[in-house]
């Protein structure tokens, strides 16, 4: 596939016309409420001893500034704290809406500057592969949080949670409880939100995915703890509508690159 059909294919393929055209839907529904924002959460996993410095250098000089250029603000692009084998590269792509996320993928498909900085990228040989795989999802925001917030200190680290359901219902009563009230306990104890997602498509489904961020790990075990015992918690955990929405959590901590806007 060509790199300048790259982000529109993903777009189409991954999320599906249902998915998008629903939320293009609740987006529109009405002026009078804020926007919920698309996100795409990309997990690259790299291969052993191949050269990182193409995707690098393609992320930082040609894919972030076109998307800037194209209205989305604010593109984080991680790795991971533990430095697993193989070597996981996260990049966090927040869109206005999901109209806005196709409008964006036809534009970077005629930006010449795009595609000119694009070139090296597109032309790694084979026998060079940068990566194995990566996973695409593709995430509406909480109506809880509909716009990403960015942290407000240079020292920091993130905490990237994925809720798993055993079923879809269950994933949806889980977000009705960050929207009606557990998102408001994570400020009143400091768990600093960055997003929240409920996923449209991707893999391990049906789920949601959120990400927190901290100055450093005693910060995040400290809050944690206050979050736990907080009576509101407490009270809200304890409501049988609540009850197993949560079948799984998966983790993991997350530095920013130097060239992250988040």
């Amino acid at each position: 596939m060509k790199r300048r059909q790259f982000i529109q294919k993903t777009a189409l393929t991954t999320v599906g016309a249902s998915a998008l055209v629903s939320a293009s839907a609740k987006n529109s529904a009405s002026e009078m409420e804020e926007q919920q924002q698309m996100y795409e959460l990309r997990v690259y996993t790299l291969r052993f001893f191949g050269s990182k410095a193409p995707l690098h250098e393609y992320l930082q000089s040609a894919l972030i500034p076109a998307l800037n250029r194209h209205g989305v603000g604010n593109v984080g692009v991680f790795g991971e704290v533990a430095d697993p084998n193989p070597t996981k590269l996260y990049v966090l792509i927040p869109y206005n809406s999901a109209q806005h996320m196709l409008e964006v993928g036809s534009k970077l498909s005629e930006d010449t500057e795009y595609l000119k900085g694009a070139a090296t990228y597109d032309k790694v040989p084979v026998d060079k592969a940068i990566y194995t795989r990566y996973e695409t999802s593709i995430l509406q925001a909480f109506s809880g949080l509909p716009v990403m917030r960015i942290p407000d200190s240079k020292e920091r680290i993130f905490e990237l949670r994925t809720y798993e359901g055993y079923s879809e219902d269950a994933v949806r009563r889980k977000v009705k409880m960050f929207n009606e009230g557990e998102i408001e306990i994570f400020d009143k104890t400091k768990l600093n939100s960055v997003f929240f997602g409920h996923i449209m498509a991707g893999p391990g489904m049906p789920a949601l995915i959120y990400m927190l961020w901290f100055k450093n790990m005693e910060e995040r075990d400290s809050n944690w703890k206050d979050f736990i015992s907080h009576p509101d918690w407490k009270a809200m955990s304890g409501k049988e509508e609540y009850a197993n929405t949560v079948s799984n959590i998966l983790r993991v901590f997350l530095k920013p690159l130097d060239y992250s806007q988040v």
